[in-house]
């Protein structure tokens, strides 16, 4: 979940570093540090606990006149807590060797004994694999051959960067579990726990693959496994550039994504449509009969992109006429599921990196199963270790809280689905026409619906001191309901749960109270009337009891105003199809709540962007 930037080359390294880790942040911001190499070549290290921002500022009292090689680290905290002497850089071999890590190493204790009475000054399990390898070099005389020694007997996940100064202008770094990317420059090279960390600079990349090592100098780029074997690797060019991560005036990059989604669904649909039905390229190389031999689907993500996946459900099942059915991940293979080579698991993931995932989805490969990836990240270990990979093209999420990313995975999956209905003969020719036209019509729909925008800040302040919401939907809605509660758990820091409306006389309505604020998810009345007349029975259950009820309806829908104190109306659309418009005016109330709340949007406590331990 850490990000980590490397640097060899002739130009500004500490601007480098810094750079690469204001892009990275949203990985970990518990604390921040560099190691470089200074101008008398020895090895310089500033770091802080909290934000980048804290690091940025001892620079400037402390700065450091650096040579051609550097390391970067932004924290999310495991082992020992956020403290500027867990902070990374740690350092070996009597300081001539720094060393940053993601993940965690598992066998650390074990490791620690091996080292006796050295006194250690930090917590973490990093600065023991930093101790070992200094040993490793001075007993070798070679930081290659100490790194392949060492990597070889950690046990859990890592990224692993380090330098020394004996070894000016060479950076080595080891990937197993953990996100690692090469930036191919000229004249200079780069590393990161993604590309954000030199889009900037660069966008020639190279994945760094499972269990190898990678190794940089401003003229060389090369790879090897960890008995030290050459591995060949090709290069792929970043969709996005550098100005795509930037806040470009917004007031903050959540605000920002929000209002990408059109672009991002269109983007996502784009190349995907023919002869009236969907094709997906990356599906139709399976081969048809493959496909067609699918008698169960499981979907597998976290958060947020489950929460996509149980949306998707209801569609897939609707157009293919398979079972899906929608499971977390980390407990997708505790669980000893019944799998055949006629399952399909679909993982959902943004990054492609999140380590429950992508530890289910090698489960799943091991046991036979088609593998398909719905990812965001080009690239990343998901897509690349399945049998398929739909990309979402959403663009770079930043904010720790997704929204464009999960309104694109929603859309990824609907065509998968579309898609395989077609190849299966489970859905007629009008249906898929119809379904097409809903997502030639969508971008339009979706700017209406970011368009509430004004609307719901208002309501947010008005609700500043709310310490409880609740969310209601049925069908599609429901997934939304929960991913309008997560939202407000993430970013606003108050209580918040969704509910599948017909729950409601099983328990739940014993937690309304008057004033109680209720977001309900109304379905269409055109395209689910008798639904429409279930939910608007439970407004008036609620309403009964007291609660404030926030209606989220279509244009045209004047059932619910009789028992709704706030009416937000959103266009038209089919019922497969409304969760995408639905579900931007709460990502909007979650936005505004927090903001009047006087809290960090895009970083919330305790969490990270890309999560990449288990």
């Amino acid at each position: 979940m850490c990000g980590i930037v490397g640097y060899v080359g002739p130009n500004d390294t500490v601007d480098a570093l810094i750079s690469g880790l204001r892009r990275l942040e949203y990985r970990g911001y518990d604390s921040a540090g560099i190691a470089v190499t200074d101008a008398e070549g020895e090895i310089s290290v500033r770091k802080r606990s909290g934000k980048l921002a804290r690091l940025e500022e001892l620079l400037e009292v402390n700065p450091v006149v650096a040579g051609s090689t550097g390391i970067g680290h932004t924290r999310w905290a495991t082992h020992g807590g956020p403290t500027d002497a867990n902070a990374h850089p740690h350092l070996g071999d009597d300081g001539k060797l720094a060393l940053i890590h993601n993940g965690i190493v598992e066998n650390f204790a074990d490791l620690r004994a091996e080292l006796g009475d050295v006194e250690l000054s930090s917590e973490t399990d990093t600065e023991v694999v930093a101790v070992l390898l200094g040993r490793e070099v001075a007993a070798t005389g070679d930081l290659e051959t100490a790194f392949r020694n060492v990597v070889r007997r950690l046990e859990g996940t890592f990224t692993l960067l380090a330098m020394h100064r004996d070894e000016p202008g060479k950076i080595v770094s080891a990937r197993h579990h953990s996100p690692l990317v090469v930036g191919l420059g000229e004249g200079e090279n780069f590393l990161g726990s993604d590309v954000a960390a030199f889009v900037s600079s660069t966008r020639r990349a190279v994945a760094v693959d499972e269990d190898n090592i990678a190794i940089i100098t401003p003229d060389e780029v090369r790879i090897v496994d960890f008995d030290g074997a050459p591995v060949e690797f090709a290069e792929f060019e970043v969709e996005w550039n550098a100005d795509a991560a930037d806040k470009g005036g917004w007031s903050s990059f959540m605000a920002k994504e929000i209002n990408e989604q059109p672009e991002s669904v269109e983007n996502t649909v784009r190349g995907r449509i023919s002869g009236g039905g969907v094709v997906i390229p990356e599906l139709a190389e399976l081969g048809d009969e493959r496909l067609r031999s699918i008698d169960r689907i499981i979907i597998i993500a976290c958060g947020t992109a489950s929460y996509a996946g149980q949306v998707a459900a209801y569609a897939i099942e609707q157009w293919a006429r398979i079972p899906v059915e929608v499971q977390l991940s980390h407990e997708f293979r505790y669980r000893d599921p019944v799998l055949s080579d006629r399952t399909m698991v679909i993982s959902v993931s943004q990054s492609g990196e999140t380590m429950d995932t992508l530890m289910a989805v090698k489960y799943a490969i091991e046991r036979g199963v088609t593998t398909v990836s719905v990812c965001n990240t080009q690239s990343a270990t998901i897509p690349r270790e399945s049998d398929a990979a739909v990309y979402t093209h959403a663009g770079p999420e930043v904010a720790v809280a997704s929204t464009k990313a999960f309104t694109a995975q929603i859309t990824a999956l609907y065509l998968v689905g579309l898609h395989l209905g077609r190849v299966r003969g489970t859905i007629s020719a009008e249906e898929s026409a119809q379904a097409v036209a809903q997502f030639e019509e969508l971008p339009a729909k979706l700017r209406e619906a970011v368009d509430t925008h004004e609307q719901v800040a208002q309501l947010a302040h008005w609700m500043a001191d709310t310490r409880s919401v609740l969310f209601l939907g049925r069908h599609v809605g429901f997934p939304i309901a929960l991913e309008g509660a997560l939202k407000l758990k993430e970013i606003a820091y108050i209580h918040a749960e969704g509910f599948a409306a017909g729950e409601l006389k099983h328990g739940p309505i014993a937690l309304i109270d008057h004033g109680q604020p209720v977001f309900v998810l109304v379905p269409s009345p055109r395209t689910a009337p008798l639904m429409h007349s279930k939910v608007v029975s439970n407004i008036q259950e609620i309403r009964a009891r007291g609660a404030r009820v926030i209606a989220i309806v279509e244009k045209g829908d004047t059932a619910v105003l009789p028992y709704a104190d706030d009416v937000i109306r959103l266009p038209l659309a089919d019922a497969l199809f409304e969760p995408l418009l639905q579900v931007i005016p709460l990502q909007w109330f979650a936005l505004e709540l927090s903001t009047v709340k006087g809290l960090d949007v895009d970083q919330p406590r305790n969490l990270a962007k890309s999560v990449t331990v288990e």
